[in-house]
Formats: structure tokens, C-alpha cells, sequence
């Protein structure tokens, strides 16, 4: 997986947005909230540098840090120009065909998950018929062999494939109309904008369920949450992804429906917003 990372990063025309887990201002918004959140940072030069530490103080930033306010200045200009960006645009610069091609990546992440368990499990429970295990087992540290375990059964992603072909259509309408709109290079009246930003601003609000995900509803969002064992780490489709990996596969299976229903209000959500700039442009 870190390959093809390294290779779409080569090849894309833009950087794909990473996913949120938790640990920061903007989980209440994004994971209970459904409003749509970033999280912007520099990052690389070291391990995370001082985190939460008592030393973490003005003296210790300009003999050590950042002497010259180089680094804190530039995240200051990138945040600032990318709020203004926002704050300035006539229609709110929202882009649905990136998130689009990012459920695809989720959901195919989703299908290698379920055969990667499939496979392993498959494989361990023939080492252990064919007396591989115990055969390389050391007589003088003798161990406990694994029990066989039931293979996986298939899930059905139809549902996800489905919501997903959906939102491409919805978000490719959404962006020809955009390329029309400022084609075109109309004004319209901040009065028909008005109602177009607002349906985009409340669009993420589609993508939560007031019944949060399974064992955590305060976690309303059914795209991101952090995980349920990894803190601050992010878990994609995680009710789903949870599912497989926690083996609860009928749970897995209920919990694709759900997040489908949520992406198909998703789209809808956008072809409305579509309508909006259809109307503005008139």
C-alpha cells in the first residue's frame, strides 16, 4: 500500500487529503458534528519535536525551535490564505469528485481487508491439517498451537458499490456545472448564492447517523472516527472496517447498508447544491 502511495503522490495533480482520527479541536466538529473539518500542518524534518512537555515554553521556541519564526510564519500565511480563500469565494470552493475517488480507495481497502483475513486464516488452518505448525514447533520451548478457526464468509459490497457509483455521477455534475458557472464569468446576486453555500456547508452533515456507529454513538459520522483500539488513529468506513477486523461479519454486513444510505444522501445532498448553481447561473 505504501507503494501505490508513493506512486499516486508522483502522479496526481494535487496531494489526497489524509483522514482525521481524533486528538485535536476538530473531533467534536467533524466526528459528532458532521462539519466538515482540515487539519493543517508541517511536518517531516523530526520525530514530532517537544509534545506536551513543561519545557515547551516562548524561551525554548526562539533558541531552539524556530529561531527566526521561519516555520511558524509560513503555517500562519498557508492557514491564513487558505481561510481567506474560503472566506472570499463567492461559492464555496467545495470539490465533490476528490471525495468521490476517495470512498473508492476506502472501499477498496475494505474488499483486500476481508480477503487478506480470508486467505490467512485459510492458510493457517491447512498448516495446522497438514501438521506444519506442529512440525516446526521447538520441543524445548514447547507452545500452544492456534485452533482452527472459521474462514470468513464473502460480503456483500453491492450496496457500497452501488452508493458509490451514485456519488461519482452527483459529484461529476456537480463539477461540470462549476466549470460552466465561472465559464460563463456571471455575477450572480449574493441573495441565489446564499442558498447554494448553505446547502454545500451542510453537506457533511449528510454523512452521519444519529445512532453513531456501533459501541460509540457519540461518534456520528459514518466516514471517519478514530479507532476503537488506536486512540487518535483514524479508522475509514470504520463501523464496516471494524466489523471485519473485530470478526463480526454480519455486523459488517448490516453497517455497509447504512453507510451506502448515508453516501446516497450524500449525493443528494449534492445534486440539490448542483441545482442551486444551475439556478444561480440563469
Amino acid at each position: 500500500m505504501e507503494s501505490v502511495d508513493r506512486k499516486e503522490a508522483r502522479t496526481r495533480p494535487d496531494l489526497r487529503i489524509g483522514a482525521l482520527g481524533s486528538g485535536s479541536d476538530y473531533t467534536a466538529f467533524l466526528d459528532h458534528l458532521g462539519i466538515a473539518s482540515l487539519n493543517v500542518g508541517y511536518g517531516g524534518e523530526d520525530r514530532g519535536g517537544i509534545y506536551h512537555s513543561i519545557y515547551d515554553d516562548f524561551y525554548w521556541f526562539t533558541h531552539f525551535s524556530d529561531k527566526d519564526f521561519v516555520y511558524g510564519r509560513a503555517l500562519a500565511q498557508t492557514v491564513g490564505t487558505m481561510v481567506l480563500r474560503f472566506a472570499d469565494a463567492d461559492v464555496l470552493p467545495y470539490d465533490f469528485t476528490d471525495f468521490a475517488d476517495t470512498i473508492h480507495k476506502y472501499n477498496d481497502e475494505l474488499k483486500t481487508l476481508l480477503k487478506n483475513r480470508q486467505e490467512e486464516i485459510r492458510e493457517r488452518n491447512q498448516n495446522l491439517d497438514e501438521g506444519v505448525l506442529s512440525a516446526a514447533s521447538d520441543p524445548r520451548q514447547p507452545g500452544v498451537l492456534p485452533v482452527k478457526e472459521e474462514v470468513p464468509p464473502f460480503i456483500n459490497f453491492s450496496p457500497l458499490d452501488n452508493a458509490q457509483a451514485l456519488l461519482d455521477r452527483s459529484a461529476e455534475r456537480y463539477s461540470k456545472a462549476m466549470r460552466g458557472f465561472l465559464a460563463r464569468g456571471e455575477k450572480a446576486s449574493g441573495t441565489s448564492l446564499a442558498g447554494l453555500n448553505d446547502k454545500l456547508a451542510q453537506a457533511e452533515r449528510r454523512l452521519t447517523d444519529s445512532d453513531g456507529i456501533p459501541r460509540r454513538p457519540w461518534y456520528k459520522h459514518l466516514i471517519y472516527a478514530p479507532g476503537f483500539y488506536t486512540g487518535y488513529g483514524a479508522k475509514t468506513l470504520p463501523s464496516v472496517r471494524e466489523g471485519i477486523e473485530e470478526k463480526r461479519y454480519q455486523e459488517a454486513e448490516k453497517e455497509i447498508v447504512r453507510v451506502a444510505h448515508a453516501l446516497q444522501d450524500y449525493a443528494a445532498a449534492i445534486d440539490e447544491a448542483t441545482a442551486e448553481l444551475e439556478k444561480a447561473g440563469r
